[in-house]
This record gives structure tokens, sequence and C-alpha cells, in this order.
């Protein structure tokens, strides 16, 4: 369950949260303006990924995000928690696709390069209804740049401590019909290794492994006629991480799609796509030169979507639906490979009652083929508009889960711990979210109150470590639906921008989660380190642009996490010894940029990240893996901006 209550104040057109004129289609899956929004969405533009001088989304969250935590599972695989949802609770997107493949149970955070998006729309609650599986705590929609001017190009590098190195270029055309644009991306990091005090409460990290990767992607918009656009898209991602010298990890992604958009009238438009995303993991031995493929998520969709809008009363109806076939391929598995078809339709009418008043509804059916699944999944959202600048919010939405083929097949000893299985007789994760929000608008500043409620049902997650029977010698963990899952909490964002170029936004967020128990009343831990109650970021900028050739932007940003604590095995080989409650510290992190603009063209960034050189007493799987203060320089170039 989940209640919480969010308060912003920011700068009515020009804030870098909170653009009211700028359009989403996220919530709705149609345009809106922002301040017209029905499903409250919030945006994070380029301006403010350009801020934050951004790599991946990992990066940018967690500045702009409260609540929003980065810590390490098992194997140093990163693990996202927002405000209690994490996982597979949370959908992310990029140009509204499905992405394929995980590490433990998140993304791959590392494929979500920063460079060449538009805008990011995250709508926090549970958005099934319109986007099935996985969307029951929210959607986190990567939207990329449309190519805009006959040419451009731009490069873009940054060097930092531990041999940190990021290169970039984009190179884009735009012609009568056509418009391309294709982008390479580089980084690499070396591995560091890092000191904790004696006598650590619980296990610790004493090396922090770089990685390097590449990632390619190119956009092709073919736009005939006016009333016909179709977008081609293919993209590449690779990244190499070494633990061992002799035996590198291996993570590669292959993914492609088209997609059309046809206006048949004024009032009607169709969508029709094709989807393709292929994530593999491998093992390369170096001295006998094999790569040793061990994991393979394969995912083929097909979408249509359809909108029909009323443009004198301002309804709009939309009709769409998916099929995806869905293949994994795991060692882990006790069959090695497992696949099976899904196929959803769904329905949503925007019903604009008057000046005052907005409904939306919607419904949809998912069929799973494995064990022949199904399920309805209900929302509806009301928006008020009293005066102008207020807007009113009230919503319910139903979000559910369905169990990963990993869930359902999953056989894997780890590292002689005990065996983790799957269930083939998982049920689906249920939730019931209920959400109001109310937004005021005056002047530069911008004030947003919102509260939700989420009863989670049937959670998926592993269960107690137990012995089989009478074999009191290997330790089995199960994945199990476990009952009465809560989580409550809000955040408070104020911001404001003055026209001297000054603006400043401070954002806390409070979240409490009461543990699930399993079918037997035992409670369960959270699989991870659960969320940190109080959490605190903050920005303050200082934009002056002194004479047509130079321009300076000063940025003092930084965050706060409180203390946490876990009830977790003395022993994990020996669960006899019973558990102990481990205290994970709390810690700040503040990080200083200075940008200077040449011209139009050039921008040189200068930044001391963890600028109180805090360093961890122990390195636990949720502190920041930081070993002092990070200095960073970075140039960005276009090209075409020096003719």
């Amino acid at each position: 369950m989940t209640l919480g209550i969010t308060i912003s104040v920011s700068a009515q057109q020009q804030d870098s949260t909170y653009y009211l004129n700028d359009v989403v289609v996220t919530g709705t899956r149609t345009p809106k303006l922002l301040k017209d929004a029905p499903i409250q969405t919030r945006l994070i533009t380029a301006a403010d990924i350009e801020k934050v001088d951004a790599t991946n989304v990992e990066d940018l969250l967690q500045q702009e995000m409260p609540g929003a935590e980065f810590s390490y599972a098992m194997n140093q695989k990163k693990h996202m928690n927002l405000c209690g949802f994490g996982g597979q609770g949370l959908l992310f997107l990029v140009d509204g696709e499905r992405l394929a493949g995980e590490t433990m149970d998140d993304v791959d955070f590392t494929r979500l390069n920063m460079a060449n998006v538009e805008r990011i729309e995250i709508v926090r609650g549970a958005a099934s209804a319109l986007y099935g599986s996985n969307a029951g705590g929210g959607v986190i929609n990567i939207i990329t740049k449309e190519q805009t001017t006959p040419w451009t190009l731009h490069l873009n590098g940054r060097l930092a401590r531990h041999n940190e190195r990021r290169y970039g270029g984009a190179y884009g055309v735009r012609g009568k019909w056509l418009q391309n644009t294709l982008n390479v991306n580089h980084t690499s990091t070396d591995n560091f290794n890092v000191h904790n005090a004696k006598n650590p409460s619980t296990q610790v990290v004493a090396t922090v492994y770089g990685d390097r990767t590449w990632n390619i992607k190119d956009r092709l918009v073919f736009t005939p006629t006016e009333k016909l656009k179709l977008v081609g898209r293919a993209g590449f991602f690779y990244r190499e991480l070494t633990r061992t010298a002799d035996a590198p990890e291996r993570y590669r992604d292959f993914n492609a799609g088209l997609r059309g958009f046809w206006d048949i009238c004024k009032s009607d438009n169709l969508e029709l796509s094709y989807s393709f995303d292929q994530y593999d993991k491998s093992d390369y031995y170096k001295i006998p030169h094999l790569d040793v493929r061990d994991y393979s998520n394969v995912q083929n969709t097909f979408r249509g979507v359809y909108n029909h809008h009323d443009w004198d009363t301002g309804n709009i109806l939309t009709i769409g639906t998916d099929f995806m076939h869905d293949y994994l391929m795991n060692k882990n598995m006790g069959c090695l490979s497992e696949s099976q078809n899904t196929f959803d339709a769904f329905i949503q009418y925007d019903w604009l009652i008057n000046a005052q008043w907005e409904l939306v509804s919607a419904v949809r059916y998912d069929y799973f083929s494995d064990h022949k699944g199904a399920r309805f999944t209900p929302k509806v959202t009301a928006r008020y508009q009293p005066i102008d600048n207020l807007n009113l919010r009230l919503g319910y939405g139903m979000g559910f889960r369905a169990p990963a083929l990993k869930e359902k097949y999953y056989n894997f000893d780890m590292v002689g711990i005990w065996i983790i299985r799957g269930n083939p007789d998982l049920k689906s994760e249920l939730s019931h979210n209920f959400n109001a929000s109310a937004d005021y608008t005056t002047g530069h500043y911008n004030l947003t109150i919102a509260a939700y409620y989420n009863d989670v049902r049937n959670k998926l997650a592993t269960g107690v470590p137990h012995y089989q029977s009478n074999d009191n010698k290997q330790l089995y963990l199960d994945y199990t639906n476990l009952e009465n899952y809560a989580i409550y909490g809000g955040d408070v964002t104020v911001q404001a921008r003055w026209d001297n170029g000054l603006s400043t936004r401070l954002s806390y967020a409070y979240t409490n989660e009461r543990l699930p128990k399993d079918k037997e009343g035992h409670t369960i831990n959270n699989q991870y380190i659960p969320a940190r109650r109080h959490s605190l970021t903050a920005r303050v900028d200082w934009d002056k642009q002194f004479t047509r050739d130079y321009g300076l932007l000063l940025s003092l940003s930084g965050r706060f996490l409180s203390d946490v604590k876990n009830v977790e095995f003395i022993d994990y080989y020996d669960i006899s010894q019973g558990t102990n409650t481990i205290h994970y510290p709390a810690y700040t992190l503040w990080k200083l940029s200075v940008t200077q603009r040449f011209g139009t063209a050039c921008r040189l960034t200068c930044t001391a990240d963890n600028l109180l050189n805090y360093k961890p007493k122990y390195y636990y799987f949720n502190s920041p893996m930081t070993d002092g203060i990070n200095l960073m320089l970075g140039l960005s170039v276009d090209i075409d901006r020096l003719f």
C-alpha cells in the first residue's frame, strides 16, 4: 500500500521541472499540455539533463527525483528504489517501447544513455490500464529528440577520476521528406579499491568494478505526406565488466523498430509499430577465446493504437492492442529456455465534460499463454479546474505484474548459500492505487500537492529460506506470493526562478514500508534493502549571459539520505543462528558545477562531485561508492553552430 504527498513550487513558464506549455504523452498516450494533463506527470527536460551533465538515467534520477536511490544488489548489479517501488514495479520505456533483459530485477541502467534525450516523463502510481504488467508503481518514459535543422554535428567528452572517460557524438540531417540522426557514445571507468573500517556489521564491498560501454543508435524519419510519417530505428549496446582478468563479463543489446503514424483525417489517427529487442549476457574466456552466452531475452512486439478526437467537444477515444513474443534463455533455468505469447487490448475515453471538468477512464485486458493467465485492469481519473491557474486531480488505478519466466522456472545454486527455485504456480501481483493532487500556478511559482495510496496483494518476491522436508543440509529459497505489502510516504518540492537568472529547488521525500508476510503469517523482509525513510535533494543555479559570446552557469546540487535498518541473517549458510538488525548510516553528497559558454557552440564544464569529500566508514551495498572528491572536466562543441 502506498500513501504519499507531493508539494512543489516552481516557475510558471521557465522552471526546470514544470514547463507548463510543454506537451506530454505518457499519462494518456495522447498529446496534452503539461498544465492540462489529467494524469499528474513529472517532466525532466533536456535543459535539466544538461545542467546535471548526466551520463545515464541513474545519474539523472538520483539528482532530480526525491526518494530515488540506486544501490547494489548481488554481484554489484544496480538496483533502483523510487519511494518504495523498484525493479520490475517501475516500467522503463524508450519512446514508448519496453526494454528486454534485466540484471537481477532491474533493467540495465547503463543502456539508458542521456545523449540526444528531449525529455523524460514520469508518471507515478498504477499505469497498468495503459501499459500492462510492470507498471504498478509507475512509468518512466525516455523520449528522444527530433531533428529540426538542416544539419547538426555535436561532439562532447568528459574526464574524471579513476580514469573515467565519456566521449560522444551526434550527426543529424533533415531534408524535405527525410531526417536522420546517428548517435555514438563511449564510456569507460577503471576498477578501484575502497577501504573499510574493522568489524563491519554485514557484507561490504572491497572493489568497485568499472566498465566500458559502447552505445550506437540511428533514427530515420520519412515523411512522404503531411498525413503520414514513418520512423525506423536501430541500435547496438555493448558493455564489458572485468571482475577477473581472464574472464570479463559482456552484455549486449540489439534493438530495432519501425513505427508508422497516419492522420486518417482531422479527427482520426492511427499508429502501427513493430519492435525487436534482444539483450544477452556472456562470459569471455580470453585464453581459449571463447565467448559463452548464458542469458538471452528476446522480445518481438507488435502494436496498434487508434485515436479519435472530437474537436467540437474535446473528447478523445483511444483504442489499442499489443502482441508480444517473449523468449528467455538462462542457464539457471531447469529447462534452459522458456517462451510465452502475450496479448492485450485496451480502451480509454478522455471526456472533457465542460471547461472545469475532465474525466479519463480506461480498461485493459491482458492474456499470457504460459499457464493461460489473464487480467482486467481499470483506471479512472478526474481533473477539476475551478479557476485558470488551479488544477485538482483525483484517481484510482489497478496495477499488476505478471510472474516473469525466470520467477516461474528458475533453478539456481547461489554460491552454495541456497538454491533459488522458481514457482510455476505464482499468481500475478495486484495493486490498488488511489491518488489525489492539486497544482496552483501564480507568477513565477507553481504549487503542487499530491497524495497516493497503494495496496499490493500477492507481491512477487522470494520467501523464507527453508530446508527440504527431512533434508537439513541444503537450503532452498523459493519465489512466492507475499501478503499485505504496504508503503506510505510523501514528498515536498519548492522551486522558484527569477528574472536575474537565479533559480532554486528544494525537495524532501518521506517513505515508510510495511513488510509483507508469507502464507503462514511470517514477516518477510524486502529482498533488497528497504527505502530510506527521509531523503532531501537541493539545487541552486545562477545563469548569466554577460556578452553575446560569453555566458556562465553556476550550479550547486546535493542530496541527503537518512539511515535505514534492515533485518538480515547472521550467517546465510546457517540460518539457525537467527537474524540481526543492521543499521545503515545516513549520508549526504554535494556537487558544484561551473559551465562556461563560448559563443553558441562551445561549453566547458568543470565539476567537483562529492564536494565535502565524504567517504563511507563501511562500503555496504547501499552506500555511495565514492572514495572522495571527484573532479570532472567536460567539453561539448556544436560544430554546425561554428559556421
